[in-house]
């Protein structure tokens, strides 16, 4: 892998802001010179600053019937995730706003300010019928705007009025800031969190998750939640073949120390314009590592589609294969065993559902 001569981007996980070459953008920005014309008014950015769009979708919950996943039903109160996970499988989704998936997807967000109020409209509907609804599944609730906008909070209020089930997936302490909603929601067990920690290392934790709270951070947030009688699980996620799987055992271990009872692991996915920014940002930070890196995530796709960076088929991607994926595999059961922890799927309570009150009003009862 060639080294990278341009020089990095620090606090950023992207490290350039090339145009996707799907949806027509890459034609479209190269059209007119626009970006020479902006730099010629307002010179070269100084800095790369975050900026936040409000949008007004007319709903809010999204369904899917993929049966790789656990949920049908989700809800992502912002689009983008100032988190800057280099290897987040959901920065190809800035594409379908002619933005990129680079620097764009960690830089220029979207917050929808309205997710509560449309939430209270959906559940109020005569048919509707509940199942626990998945936040964090494409971007994290609790980056960093979460502190300014409380989205997140509110749609928790929500859950709670109308006891609704759901659950968090997040890489941020900051889910404690609502540890009293979540502490309410578990006594009726109607909420299950679930905090991502990928290394031990905070110098390699800011190169690959620059703006994600700091691994010993995470620990501490599982800890707090188990403490509070939250139903915690502690994903190991992703695995990076070379870059964070010697962290895999002593992730378990003090996991299981803090209390946590349910563990799993994920593989590193490299879905659409994942895989280039993730190889550029190897060769910036890892360019003596980044072949052998490669050549084990192509081998834990080889057997089901040739070997390629990302297996997109239903049933077989997030389910690795051949010698390194059964050692991952192996290596995890047995950290789980010695540390007494295991994967538990918590079982949410949907019979207590009823109609949200309407926004602003108390219930009688």
């Amino acid at each position: 892998m060639e080294r990278r001569l341009a020089p990095r981007i620090d606090g950023r996980g992207a490290q350039s802001a090339e145009a996707p070459q799907r949806f027509g953008l890459a034609e479209r920005a190269v059209d007119g010179d626009w970006r020479d014309h902006v730099e010629s008014l307002d010179g070269p950015p100084v800095k790369l600053r975050t900026t936040v769009t409000e949008e007004h979708p007319k709903t809010i919950l999204t369904f899917n019937t993929s049966p790789d996943i656990a949920f049908d039903r989700s809800i992502n109160a912002y689009r983008g995730c100032e988190h800057g996970c280099i290897y987040c499988f959901a920065r190809p989704t800035h594409a379908y706003h002619d933005l990129s998936p680079g620097l764009d997807f960690e830089t220029r967000l979207f917050a929808k300010p309205d997710a509560a109020r449309l939430l209270r409209e959906t559940l109020a509907r005569p048919r509707y019928r509940p199942k626990p609804i998945a936040m964090g599944t494409n971007t994290d609730p609790y980056q960093p705007i979460e502190r300014t906008y409380r989205i997140t909070r509110q749609v928790l209020e929500v859950c709670l009025d109308s006891r609704h089930p759901v659950t968090i997936t997040t890489k941020s302490d900051r889910v404690l800031d609502d540890l009293d909603l979540i502490t309410q929601l578990a006594r009726q067990r109607l909420i299950a969190v679930s905090v991502s920690v990928t290394s031990l290392d905070p110098r390699l934790s800011g190169l690959l998750e620059p703006r994600a709270a700091a691994p010993a951070k995470r620990l501490a947030a599982l800890g707090r939640l188990v403490e509070a009688g939250v139903p915690a699980h502690c994903s190991v996620s992703p695995i990076i073949p070379a870059i964070t799987d010697s962290f895999m055992e002593d992730i378990v271990s003090r996991a299981a120390a803090l209390g946590v009872k349910s563990a799993g692991w994920i593989p590193l996915r490299l879905p659409h314009e994942v895989a280039p920014l993730f190889r550029e940002w190897l060769s910036v930070h890892f360019p003596e590592r980044g072949d052998k890196v490669m050549s084990i995530v192509r081998s834990i796709r080889a057997n089901r589609n040739g070997g390629r960076d990302n297996d997109p088929a239903f049933f077989t991607r997030m389910r690795p294969s051949g010698v390194w994926a059964d050692l991952f595999r192996a290596r995890f059961a047995l950290a789980c065993r010695r540390a007494g922890i295991g994967k538990h799927r918590f079982e949410l309570d949907c019979t207590g559902f009823r109609t949200p009150a309407p926004a602003g009003q108390l219930r009688l009862l």
